[in-house]
């Protein structure tokens, strides 16, 4: 077994109402600040609740919130060019995972003087990184512990990895609250979505006893939020942040998989949304592992109560795989990708994409773009 190595770089604060503190948080590190802001919370009021908290700590601060549904490299740029000219001091990114990349992004290139594009190439920014506190109002952000980010490349729609310096997110700061602002819907895929980062951690080959440990407490509260407990008084936004939390953790130790990353492919190039391509792919990637990861799969079944102790690990894998489908019916999500408006030629160029990220090494087996798009098409 490789040698463990952890590193986790921000605070975490997490508890109802702690956004409403965020200009006691972030004086340490400025007092001039770039928001980056998904347009969807100016509807619900969540954005002027943290302005009120930064005036009343004397915070400057500006906001930027025209983040498109899947932004690219043209908005990062814009995002930098406005941020340079402020001469802020540091970067808050509020809302979903789009507006977290984003926000590491601008945060890692502040400083650097090269083409964006060398960075995206695989050049390691040398400067160092602005601050950066993460709001996030999703409970499903493989990244937020990681030093990489993903960002569209606006010339090809191919989604790349951006290199970060180590310890660019200073604060991770989850409020319960804010998850008020998802539909149902919403609510059902990105929690399939988290349940499935962290089983996917659970199956790659980085796992590691940490991640193992994280893996089993995420799958416990996940499940609980989903559903319910006699015996807990805790509220189910709660759970599921916890939940999401600790899952993100299990990725920054280990490694998203198959679903994760053909998600980010689809997104890149056809702007469909990845919590729900996720959620449609995740019993599929289910069914694939079985063949090489029934026990660990039959274990994550058990701590869900899915399927007695007594019972076989193929049993518990498909007994896995059925719960996934069944709450995608009971949320009536489209369960085939064909169903998002995309044909099978277009995903096979998003299969191509996904097989050039590095987690293709960290797979629960050896994969190509060809296996991607096998999986593909049986979800199709």
């Amino acid at each position: 077994m490789a040698d463990f190595i952890f590193r986790i770089s921000p605070n975490i604060v997490l508890g109802s109402y702690t956004s409403s503190r965020i200009g006691q948080f972030v004086r340490e590190w400025g007092t001039r600040y770039i928001l980056l802001v998904d347009p969807v919370l100016n509807e619900f009021g969540v954005v002027s609740k943290i302005e009120q908290s930064l005036q009343d700590r004397k915070i400057d601060y500006f906001i930027f919130d025209t983040i498109p549904a899947s932004p690219d490299t043209e908005v990062l740029q814009q995002c930098l060019d406005l941020a340079r000219e402020a001469h802020v001091h540091g970067v808050i990114a509020i809302g979903g995972t789009k507006a977290a990349n984003m926000g590491r992004a601008v945060a890692a290139l502040y400083h650097e003087s090269h083409d964006i594009y060398d960075y995206l190439e695989g050049a390691q920014p040398t400067t160092g990184a602005l601050p950066l506190i993460c709001i996030p109002t999703t409970i499903r952000d493989s990244f937020m512990f990681l030093d990489k980010t993903p960002i569209v490349d606006g010339r090809s729609r191919q989604i790349k990895l951006l290199k970060l310096q180590q310890g660019v997110c200073k604060l991770a700061l989850f409020d319960p609250n804010l998850t008020v602002t998802l539909t149902e819907n919403q609510n059902a895929s990105m929690t399939l979505q988290t349940l499935c980062i962290a089983i996917e951690s659970y199956l790659s080959q980085k796992a590691n006893f940490f991640s193992d440990t994280i893996v089993k407490k995420a799958i416990e509260l996940l499940n609980y939020g989903i559903e319910g407990s006699p015996t807990l008084t805790t509220p189910r936004e709660l759970l599921l942040v916890e939940g999401g939390c600790m899952a993100s953790l299990a990725a920054s130790s280990s490694s998203i998989g198959v679903a994760s990353i053909i998600a980010y492919a689809i997104n890149a190039r056809y702007k469909i949304s990845r919590s729900l391509t996720t959620a449609i792919l995740f019993p599929y990637m289910i069914e694939d592992a079985s063949k090489f990861k029934s026990d660990k799969l039959g274990k994550i079944a058990r701590i869900m109560g899915l399927t007695a102790e007594s019972s076989s690990e193929e049993a518990a894998a498909i007994a896995l795989a059925n719960f996934v489908r069944s709450k995608l019916a009971l949320a009536k999500l489209p369960a085939r990708l064909k169903d998002l408006g995309v044909s099978i030629e277009q995903l096979a160029l998003a299969a191509e994409d996904a097989s050039q990220l590095e987690f293709m090494t960290t797979m629960p087996r050896s994969m190509t773009a060809d296996d991607l798009f096998d999986i593909i098409k049986q979800a199709y």
